[in-house]
């Protein structure tokens, strides 16, 4: 599709990636955006591997299907490197996003040849020095818009300031320590 940016989230189950694919359809929504943020349902269950999508375009988008040629994955557990083809349909064009404390030359060989962009963040040191517990799916966000330049900066921020307020109204607490691990995702990606 024209002028339409495709992300494939790829996590296990409790991990958060389905409710960040859907942030991020929300968010890019509400900066005028086209949106789609969807998961792939198969039997659910805590750690199972998952996959969800977006499709984020500024042209209505008329297509109903999972993403098979995607311009960025996210990949929210670097086991599943081993279990699970993420490169696939992937172009070399876009861009890889993994979750690791690890340099990416360590990850390129279990990525199947992929010959494109590949990037890097350890959300568990973020989301631990933000949050105090280890919620993957805040920097992974962070990271993709990142990455991908899906939406401005400060836009992002800005609705995902007013989303955690929202929905965390009665604990200020979990809104800083988002929005600060939302800051700091952005410093962290390599």
């Amino acid at each position: 599709m024209e002028n339409c940016v495709e992300i494939r989230w790829h996590g296990r189950g409790g991990q958060g990636a389905k409710t960040a694919a859907l942030l991020l359809a929300d968010v890019a929504f509400k900066t005028g955006s086209f949106v789609q943020g969807f998961p792939e349902y198969v039997p659910e269950r805590m750690g199972a591997p998952i996959t969800a999508y977006n499709r984020i375009s500024k042209n209505e988008i008329r297509v109903h299907s999972n993403i098979y040629h995607p311009d960025f994955v996210v990949v929210v557990d670097e086991g599943l490197l081993e279990a699970v083809d993420v490169t696939n349909g992937l172009s070399e064009d876009g861009a890889i996003l993994i979750n690791s404390a690890k340099p990416k030359e360590e990850l390129i060989p279990h990525l199947r040849g992929y010959k494109g962009r590949v990037y890097t963040i350890d959300a568990r040191k973020v989301s631990v020095a933000c949050l105090g517990k280890y919620f993957p799916n805040t920097p992974m966000l962070a990271g993709i818009v990142k990455v991908s330049g899906v939406m401005d900066y400060i836009e992002f921020m800005n609705e995902m300031e007013a989303s955690f307020n929202h929905k965390f109204s009665s604990k200020p607490e979990v809104i800083e320590g988002n929005m600060k691990a939302l800051k700091m995702a952005f410093d962290e990606v390599k």
